[in-house]
């Protein structure tokens, strides 16, 4: 073999595994804003309300990610209201994409890329999960934060759960947002 053929197997050996890689650890992004001037410290109760135009996931789905919110939310100091009344709204939104995945592998040589290889695709589902919060008195959004990658079912209900749990606490790391004094 000569250096121009490994250079192209070094290539296309870097890409492929550079395909792997982002495709396969993509992290959840996070990211949340609130409106300015608000006094979170006046919350201390909150309610589910529904956002009509959400799409709705089945009712385990649901289920699983309102008792995650709930777990970050009561660790904060805030309490699930048990009546209609209580100081802060929450809903949240979701949405399920399915995108294709391609993985690729393979030895060089030959024209163009050549050689002995591989490629195959699989379908990936890529949830987005957004948390918002309302103001019950004025009715205006005052909080929203959002993660891609959190709704990915994999079929192991366990691992989906320490995913979405893990996904939540991230999520409201900065909620209630620290006053700036």
């Amino acid at each position: 073999m000569d250096w121009k053929v490994n250079g192209k197997v070094v290539r296309f050996a870097s890409l492929a595994i550079f395909f792997i890689l982002t495709s396969s650890t993509r992290a959840q992004q996070v990211t949340y804003n609130y409106m300015p001037g608000t006094d979170f410290t006046k919350y201390h109760t909150f309610k589910w309300v529904q956002i009509p135009s959400n799409v709705h996931p089945n009712q385990i789905v649901e289920q699983e990610i309102q008792q995650a919110v709930n777990n970050v939310l009561a660790s904060k100091g805030l309490t699930l209201a048990t009546r209609d009344k209580a100081d802060l709204y929450v809903g949240y939104q979701c949405s399920v994409d399915q995108e294709r995945q391609w993985n690729a592998w393979g030895m060089g040589g030959g024209l163009r890329w050549g050689g002995m290889g591989s490629a195959t695709s699989s379908t990936i589902t890529n949830g987005m999960l957004a948390v918002d919060f309302y103001d019950p008195t004025t009715q205006q959004l005052i909080w929203r934060g959002s993660a891609a990658q959190t709704l990915n079912p994999s079929g192991n209900q366990e691992k989906d759960m320490q995913k979405l749990n893990k996904a939540v606490a991230k999520l409201l790391k900065h909620f209630p947002p620290q006053s700036k004094s």
